[in-house]
């Protein structure tokens, strides 16, 4: 019989633990867009307290939470600055423009992700013949990047930027979790950078389900229509509510872990066959191909020995460590894409 396959193509592939499903199912509901839920009440307290928010709202997805802040902070006809690699261009199929209204303004900076001087260095001076901007946008962790941290030093001075120019900042931060545990930043000192701030329950939480979105009480009571325009409604979802109360509190404390592995799996991995890995700050691992060598034809050699790593370009590929993937299964892994990367550089 041969072992379950190693799945490494994202954090969100988690499933919930016994412990966790127990929290589920005996949580406490009610209808949350009638009366409140009490569980996901709580919740958004907690988040809200511990982003240093005055009100946090429970969201189906980070998308979701996501396309929301921009919905609220920006103008349409209008655009946003953000990293040229970043999630709310890339992976929210155009919601910026088919939801919000809003064109986005990639901005590259000299490192792994924008800074300051390079935010400063894109922002228009004002014509009546090119498009104003609105928001700025952070995401920290990068995805893009490979889970990237930005400094709480280099937050600052792009948040400084934004309100020389009069722009308010919403933060991507699916993983800020990670963020806080790479570096011992507070989760709130991060997030007092942004006006809104998304947190995401279903990657290194282990969550199955969910988001949520936090800023100011008059923001987050325009926010609540926003979700329900969006079809963002819930009913008793205190029942997916808990699972982000539990992953807080036992899950995120052992994130440090995660960090270790993928730079276990990096060391493994790098200089095989050519490859070079982007030292992870966090728990993804970006892997960049020799000449020669695709990332489908890497991924799916890779498959075909059980481990699950998912292409990110032509040539680049990505595994992302999380709690569902032990030391032993990190080292498995480790040793098959090292093989294929060899074998390919062979063939």
């Amino acid at each position: 019989m041969s072992s379950p396959a190693i799945d490494l193509r994202s954090d969100t592939v988690t499933r919930p633990s016994a412990a966790m499903r127990r929290a589920m199912a005996d949580a406490e509901v009610g209808d949350d867009v009638l009366d409140g839920d009490p569980t996901v009440r709580a919740l958004e307290e907690r988040v809200a307290q511990l982003l240093g928010k005055e009100k946090a709202l429970f969201f189906p997805s980070g998308t979701m939470a996501n396309q929301t802040g921009v919905w609220l902070l920006s103008r349409r006809g209008t655009e946003i600055l953000l990293d040229a690699e970043a999630h709310l261009i890339h992976w929210e199929i155009a919601g910026l423009a088919a939801l919000c209204g809003v064109q986005a303004r990639p901005v590259r900076g000299t490192g792994a992700v924008f800074d300051a001087d390079a935010l400063r260095a894109h922002i228009r001076p004002l014509s009546p013949n090119a498009p104003q901007a609105s928001l700025v946008a952070l995401e920290n962790t990068h995805n893009g990047a490979g889970g990237k941290v930005t400094s709480l030093e280099g937050l600052r001075a792009i948040r400084e930027v934004a309100r020389a120019n009069a722009l308010p900042v919403h933060m991507d931060g699916a993983r800020l979790w990670n963020a806080s545990v790479a570096t011992g930043t507070s989760v709130g000192d991060f997030a007092a950078c942004a006006e809104t701030v998304m947190v995401s329950f279903s990657k290194g939480l282990g969550a199955p389900v969910g988001a949520a979105l936090a800023g100011s009480t008059a923001a987050m009571t325009d926010a609540w229509q926003t979700r329900k325009r969006f079809g963002g409604g819930m009913r008793q979802s205190g029942i997916l509510a808990a699972a982000a109360l539990y992953g807080i509190d036992h899950n995120w404390p052992r994130m440090h872990e995660d960090h270790e592995r993928a730079r276990e799996l990096a060391a493994a991995v790098d200089g095989a066959g050519g490859a070079r890995v982007v030292p992870p700050d966090t728990n993804i691992v970006m892997i960049d191909l020799p000449a020669g060598i695709t990332a489908n034809d890497v991924s799916a050699r890779c498959g075909e020995h059980g481990v699950k790593i998912s292409p990110w370009n032509a040539t680049r590929v990505r595994a992302v460590t999380h709690l569902d993937v032990d030391r032993a299964g990190i080292k498995r892994a480790g040793e098959v894409l090292a093989s294929v990367l060899e074998k390919s550089r062979r063939r």
